[in-house]
Parts: C-alpha cells; structure tokens; sequence
C-alpha cells in the first residue's frame, strides 16, 4: 500500500510554534514571546515583571554580541560558510566584473544601475569633487603633522556648515544631492589631507578622470601637465573600495545610526561614524597586521612566533573575524589583488613573512580548530604600504568606501 502524504500542520500551530514559551520561576508565570526571523524583541521582555512596581526583564547585551538592532537588505554574511553578497550579489563577483562606483549605486539602491543610469549617477559624482575654497583653507590651518584622519573628520563635519539645507532630512531630493555630494567630496578630502601631511600643494580633481583614477591623481600630481594613473593602481582601489563598501552593523555602522537618529544632517552623522573608524580596534587592524610582520623581521622567525602565539605569549593578527568562521571571502580577493600590484610596485619584502605565517598556521591545528583563518586586513596594509601609502593614512583609504556603506544604512 503506498504511504499517504503526510497533512500539512495548520495555520494555528505553524503560529504556536514560532513562539518562545518563558517560565519565570520567581512568580511561576509562563509567557510566549512570538519569534520572527530567528529574534524576539527585546520589548516583549518588559512584560515579564515580579509585581506590579517591576519595571519589567531587559536584556543585557554589551557590544551587541547577540543583539540584532534593525532589519537590513544590504548586506548578507555567513561567517560559517565564509559568504559575504551586497544586495544578493556574491562579493567574488562584483570585485570581478563590477567597479565601484557601480557597487556603490547597487548598495544604496538595491540593484545594479542600467547603462544610461550609470552615466547619470557617475556624472552627479564626478561633477560634485570640488571643495569650497573656505574648507580648503580649514584644512591648510591644521598642523603640518596633523593626523590625516584627524583632518578628514573635522572636514566632514565642517561640511554641514556650507551645506545648510542638508538639515532637512525628511526630504528624499535633498537627502539625493547630500548622498552624491559626500561619495564625491570624501576621495579629495582624503588627497588635500596625504597632500598636506607630506608638505605639497592641494591639487584639484580632473573630471575626465575615473573615480579612483582621479583620486591617485589627487595625491601624486607632481609636475605633469597630464597625469595618466597607473590602470592596475587604479583597478587595485576600485577592488578594495568595493571590499570596504559595507560590512552590516559594526561600529562605525552603528554610529552612524544612532547618530542619524537624531535627524542631523549626514555630515555631523559621518563625522561619527568615521571617528569610530578612527579606532584602533575598527580602523586599525591593518597596520597592527604590519607591526607584527616588521617585529618578526625574517621569514625564518616564523615558526618561533607561531610557538609564542599559541603559548599565549603573542597575538596573530590579521587571523580570526567576529563574524567569519572560514576563510574571509574578502582575504581571498585581496590576496590576487596584492599579487597585480606588487607586479607594478615589486613586492612588499614584507609579503614572504606574510605568506609563511599563513601557510604555517593554515596547517596548524592549534588555528584550524579555533577557526582562525585571513582576514581582510591580513593583506590590505602590505598592498596599501606597496602603493607607498603611509600608515596614518591607512583608516582614511577605509573611510572613503566605507561613506557608502554609511550613507546605505542611514538613508
């Protein structure tokens, strides 16, 4: 006799079944909390009290390490499988195919533009580049040796002085040009700050140029009457803007939230957003990953560190992610990137010790069975010290594909 097929469970106990049923032992009440998507809000707590003067339960969750604090489309990660897409796109695939500029309109508006909405959108930034000379002279009044992100900071804020009517956020058209406005100021921000560090002249954007073409222009302009950048420079920032556009509800990401719940303009928003960049511990991981290899010194120090490391006397940076469980997806990337670059720049004499210390600890058990696998800052530093980037300004080359990501989760 065939089987019957098995009578599909009903409407009400599909329901009873996305609940949490709670036994408070202290008055033996018992409450069902509904479950959507995997959370409970924090909010359905409150009705678990001892008495009537109980304020009611609260959760208690620093750093947020199990607290999802909204619903979002941008970005999808599984750690556990090492999957990174933005708006359902694999990241494997735009750093291939797409630049960023291209990623850029996906993120803020959940899908790749058309060729004619292209045009449109690169036009708004590129023709948007230019600072106003009085935020040019704010920036010539910091130090000579001030802090280029330090000076990318106040910029950013001091923006929304010039920009006035950005306060009103409640207006989609004037939240469009402040958006456009940002991506397109951030890059030349960024160079008038490696300018002023290393004692140059400003020099003013080149519209004809790319995104990230005009942007190398920015910093290295000497005395051409023409400046050409190096396409595989170019192409190199574009993969590494794309890498750094977004990455869900990180520090940064979260300042930028509570900040923008305020309603401020995006300018006062960005600027905390971007000092919480500034952290060691956010922005930072790529230059403590060059500390490390430039204290190991050789390639036949390696094995030495690694026994320090896993007796606990060391740290291996650049290994290990909050969120990845696996190979970062983005390491993967930035380590092809790296081998493009270094073809132009010659390599990085840092990158034999790099590439040692992975292959030891990749076989390592004592690594392997934590799950600590390349991150994305484990090759970043050594690409941006080849491109000869100074370290200090290594948070502000995070900072300008990052404003994407911000502006994404403000809007």
């Amino acid at each position: 006799m065939a089987s019957q097929p098995t009578p599909a469970p009903a409407a009400n106990d599909n329901a009873a079944r996305e609940t949490l049923s709670i036994t408070d032992n202290r008055t033996g009440k018992t409450y069902q909390v509904p479950i959507r998507d995997g959370t409970i809000r924090a909010m359905d707590l409150r009705q678990i009290k001892t008495d009537a003067e109980d304020f009611g339960l609260m959760t208690y969750d620093p750093a947020f390490m199990n607290t999802a604090s909204t619903r979002s489309s941008i970005t999808f990660i599984d750690g556990d499988k090492g999957i990174l897409r933005y708006r359902g796109y694999p990241i494997e695939q735009l750093a291939e195919k797409s630049n960023f500029l291209e990623t850029a309109y996906l993120i803020l508006y959940g899908e790749l533009p058309t060729e004619a909405q292209y045009k449109d959108w690169e036009y708004k930034i590129l023709h948007r580049t230019f600072l106003h000379e009085n935020i040019k002279m704010v920036m010539q009044a910091f130090r000579y040796d001030a802090h280029p992100m330090g000076m990318f900071i106040s910029t950013v804020a001091a923006l929304s002085t010039y920009y006035p009517e950005s306060a009103q956020v409640g207006d989609p058209e004037v939240r469009f040009k402040q958006i456009t406005r940002l991506i397109a100021k951030v890059p030349t921000i960024a160079a008038f700050s490696y300018r002023h560090i290393r004692g140059l002249p400003y020099v003013y954007p080149d519209n004809d140029l790319s995104y990230t073409g005009n942007f190398l222009r920015m910093l290295d302009m000497m005395t051409q009457v023409k400046y050409e950048p190096d396409p595989v420079k170019a192409h190199a920032l574009d993969v590494l803007f794309i890498l750094h556009a977004d990455h869900e509800q990180n520090c940064g990401t979260n300042a930028m939230r509570a900040i923008g719940s305020s309603q401020v303009d995006p300018y006062s928003a960005m600027a905390g957003a971007a000092a919480a960049l500034y952290g060691p511990l956010h922005g930072g991981a790529n230059e403590e990953v060059l500390k490390m290899l430039t204290q190991i010194e050789h390639v036949k120090n390696v094995p030495a560190f690694i026994e320090k490391v896993k007796k606990g006397e060391g740290r291996l940076m650049g290994f290990g992610h909050r969120v990845y469980k696996n190979y970062d997806p983005r390491a993967k990337i930035i380590k092809r990137t790296a081998d493009q670059v270094f073809q132009t720049t010659g390599v990085n004499p840092l990158l034999e010790i790099a590439l040692e210390l992975e292959r030891i600890a990749l076989q390592d058990d004592y690594f392997v069975s934590r799950k600590l696998y390349p991150n994305v800052d484990f090759y970043s530093g050594l690409i941006y010290q080849a491109m000869g980037f100074p370290v200090a300004f290594f948070p502000v080359l995070f900072a300008i594909p990052r404003t994407v990501g911000w502006l994404a989760q403000w809007v």
